[in-house]
């Protein structure tokens, strides 16, 4: 089977110890790879551009059991969808996130767990180069005792916006480049009103943010400000003037933590995948950071190439289940360009935008809208092409209902996803789906038990039994389709 080497230092080399890299380093060695992260920083860093968890990449981390490594966690209602507010909470309530979670604190705890799984995790080593030899890859990368050579089936470029896998492996990265410049910093000792969704003044843009412990989050954005090209971050008194020309405040006073810019760039990898070389997160996506939207779809990009790529390597099933991977994600990223794209025209435009602005703040009051928008930038609004088959759960996440197992055990569809296999789960009468499943054993769980109520929004599985990937994506539905074909291309022959 395609990934099966004669010699190779580990099964998958990942480039970037951000979310996207050790998320995927983690979901690799659940699937039993081996998987080494070569990150160029020498520590974890203390920055954070992201700061908290769309609602799908809380149920991504609640199918994994890792919330409890992030403490309690408050459902934040409130949102904006290019400065005009949406209320994310409308409905059910599902769609709403979790703020004031840092992306550093992010890093932590999936640091943590992908290091107590196995991941080696090099930091302080810069991937320089790399071939693919056709059969696997040949990676060299700077470290702190000199070059160090590996050799693996695959490599994963998880090395952000400037990703070095992406160019130096010719991946076309069409798009648009940055109009407009926005310098960010994180300070203490300043005392502001929060202005969540932006404040707006002749000359341009102002947000505040309070971060907890005494920090406040500041962006600035001058309306005609041409982007500059950078080297390095901004120095805080460019940012204290911006916002001095702006506001006419003087800010020069507080004490800067973290300085940085951004820009409005649209840009998306045409293939996520080249050969024996694939991306995800930013290296394969780079936008305006609106809605939170950035570091989720990337820790969301990592989930879905996990299960496969770990299978594959393993020899577990052949190489064409990566095809998926490029052509379930690729989609979900390009919409995020598109709202994205949306976003930074109400954002960035001047006092010509806000006709527009008055115009969206009722029409996105109504429920309908809101409802729209938040499943957009949520994630739950994402369905995969998985076969054959027209029942509602198909390509869809599986909904958290609470079951009773057939041995009296009380427990919920998402804890059945903690050991990141697939699950064939009979709720009905029928013996025969849960028989053939077995022919998967181990790489499939086959569970029989019945619902014990609905999910937290009311979710209900109306169906016999139902096929579940790794990932939480039903991949079959009891009367629709084959269960032979989607076990069969989702987990390779059977077992037994």
């Amino acid at each position: 089977m395609q990934g099966q080497s004669a010699q190779r230092d580990t099964d998958v080399v990942v480039a970037g110890a951000g979310p996207a890299g050790l998320m995927l380093a983690a979901e690799l060695r659940l699937a039993g790879a081996g998987v080494v992260v070569l990150e160029q920083e020498s520590r974890p860093t203390a920055e954070s551009r992201g700061m908290g968890f769309t609602a799908r990449t809380l149920e991504v981390f609640d199918q994994r059991g890792l919330l409890p490594r992030f403490g309690e966690l408050k459902r934040s209602p409130g949102g904006h969808f290019g400065s005009v507010p949406v209320n994310f909470a409308v409905g059910d309530g599902r769609h709403a996130g979790v703020t004031g979670i840092s992306q550093a604190r992010t890093v932590a705890a999936l640091g943590e767990w992908a290091a107590e799984l196995g991941a080696d995790i090099r930091r302080g080593h810069r991937l320089t180069r790399f071939t693919d030899t056709g059969d696997g890859v040949e990676v060299w990368a700077e470290g702190p005792d000199g070059e160090v050579r590996l050799t693996a089936p695959y490599l994963v470029g998880c090395d952000g916006g400037r990703s070095t896998v992406r160019r130096a492996g010719g991946f076309d990265f069409p798009g648009t480049d940055a109009t407009a410049e926005l310098l960010l910093a994180d300070v203490k000792d300043l005392e502001l009103p929060p202005k969540w969704s932006g404040e707006r003044h002749p000359g341009g843009m102002l947000l505040a943010a309070p971060l907890g412990d005494g920090m406040v989050r500041i962006v600035v954005s001058e309306h005609g400000r041409a982007p500059l090209e950078r080297t390095g971050p901004p120095a805080f008194s460019e940012v204290a003037d911006a916002w001095k020309r702006v506001s006419g405040d003087d800010i020069s006073g507080a004490t800067p933590v973290w300085v940085s810019s951004f820009g409005d760039a649209a840009r998306q990898a045409s293939a996520y995948r080249r050969g024996r070389v694939l991306l995800a997160g930013d290296a394969a996506h780079v936008h305006l950071p609106a809605s939170g939207q950035g570091m989720n779809v990337s820790i969301q990009d990592a989930v879905n190439l996990g299960w496969k790529l770990g299978a594959v390597v393993t020899g577990r099933v052949p190489g064409t289940l990566l095809d998926s991977y490029h052509a379930e994600r690729h989609p979900v990223g390009a919409e995020l360009l598109r709202n994205t794209r949306a976003q930074a025209t109400l954002f960035l435009g001047g006092p010509e935008m806000q006709p527009l602005r008055d115009v969206l703040t009722r029409v996105f009051g109504g429920e309908e809208a809101a409802l729209l928008l938040a499943g957009l930038v949520s994630g739950l609004e994402i369905r995969y092409d998985v076969g054959a088959g027209d029942h509602p759960l198909l390509g869809r996440r599986l909904p958290d209902i609470p079951l009773v197992l057939d041995d009296g055990e009380k427990t919920r569809s998402t804890r059945l996803l903690h050991p990141a296999r697939g699950v064939l789960l009979s709720l009905g009468a029928d013996p025969e789906p849960a028989r053939l499943a077995g022919r998967w054993a181990p790489r499939v769980d086959v569970r029989s038990a019945r619902p014990a109520g609905t999910g937290p929004a009311g979710e209900t599985v109306d169906a016999d039994a139902v096929l579940v990937r790794p990932d939480g994506y039903v991949a079959w539905v009891a009367g629709s389709g084959d269960l032979a074909s989607a076990l069969n291309r989702h987990f390779g022959e059977p077992t037994g």
